[in-house]
C-alpha cells in the first residue's frame, strides 16, 4: 500500500444520502465507449461522488492506460467528484498477477481491481485464488463461483468481492453474496460500466444488491458504507 501516490482529497459524506460510488468502470482506453471526461460527467448526473477509472490492462498496455487515467484527475475539481486512477488486471496468468500489481502501484495506480473468474468468460482457473492472497488488491471483480476458501482469504486480506450490475457477469451475484455472507467477506456493488447506459444510481445499486439476495439493510450497508470505507482507505 505504501507505493500508492497521494490522491486529491474530497470530503466523503458520512450519512446516507442520494450519492453513488462506483469503483469499476471503463473508458475507450480499453473497451469502453467514452473518453474519461464524458464518463465522469455522465456519472455525476447519476449522483456519483467517486468513480474509479479501471480500464483493462496487461503487461502490454498498463503504462499507457495509467498515464491517461492519472491525467483525468483534473476533472475532480471541475465536477466535484473523486476520480481514482486505477486498473483492472484482465486475463493475467495467475502466477503473473502479483508482478503486474507491483508494476501498477509503481506507476501510481490508486485502485487495484482484478478480473475474477466470471462464468461469462474463459478466465484461467486459479485466478481467484492467486488474487485473494495479495493484500494490495482492492476488489476482486465478478468472482463467479468463488469458493468458501477463497472468500475467507479475501476477508483476511481485506479484499472486497464485487456484486455487479454488468450483464453476464451478474449471473453469479447470488452465489457471491451467499458465499460472502457465510465467510463475512466484504461486498461492494460496482457497474463495470462500458458505456453511458451502464451507469446506475444509488437506488439502482441497492436493487442490484437485493436481487443478489441481500435484505434491504444489508444492501444499504454494502452500497453506502462499504464503498465509502474503501475510498477512504485509498485516499487516506
Amino acid at each position: 500500500m505504501a507505493l500508492r501516490q497521494e490522491s486529491h482529497r474530497l470530503p466523503i459524506p458520512s450519512g446516507l444520502c442520494d450519492i453513488m460510488i462506483d469503483l469499476h468502470t471503463h473508458t475507450l482506453f480499453s473497451d469502453g465507449e467514452l473518453i474519461p471526461s464524458e464518463l465522469v460527467r455522465r456519472a455525476t448526473i447519476h449522483g456519483y461522488i467517486a468513480i474509479g477509472l479501471t480500464d483493462h490492462v496487461d503487461f502490454t498496455n498498463i503504462d499507457f492506460v495509467l498515464k491517461s487515467a492519472k491525467q483525468a484527475k483534473y476533472l475532480e475539481k471541475e465536477y466535484n467528484v473523486q476520480v481514482l486512477a486505477g486498473v483492472e488486471l484482465t486475463h493475467i496468468p495467475p502466477n503473473k498477477i502479483e508482478k503486474l500489481i507491483k508494476k501498477a502501484m509503481q506507476l501510481g495506480s490508486e485502485l487495484i481491481v482484478v478480473h475474477g473468474e466470471t462464468v461469462a468468460e474463459p478466465v484461467v482457473p486459479g485466478t481467484n485464488r492467486a488474487t485473494v492472497c495479495l493484500e494490495e488488491v482492492d476488489i476482486l471483480a465478478h468472482p463467479g463461483l468463488i469458493s468458501i476458501e477463497d472468500a475467507e482469504k479475501a476477508r483476511e486480506n481485506d479484499i472486497y468481492l464485487e456484486i455487479t450490475s454488468r450483464r453476464g457477469h451478474s449471473i453469479a451475484n447470488g452465489h457471491v453474496a451467499k458465499t460472502a455472507n457465510e465467510t463475512s467477506a466484504k461486498l461492494i456493488v460496482s457497474t463495470d460500466s462500458h458505456g453511458p447506459d451502464d451507469l446506475i444510481t444509488r437506488e439502482g445499486a441497492i436493487e442490484v444488491a437485493m436481487c443478489a439476495g441481500l435484505n434491504k439493510n444489508d444492501a444499504d450497508r454494502v452500497v453506502n458504507v462499504n464503498s465509502k470505507k474503501l475510498v477512504k482507505r485509498i485516499i487516506g
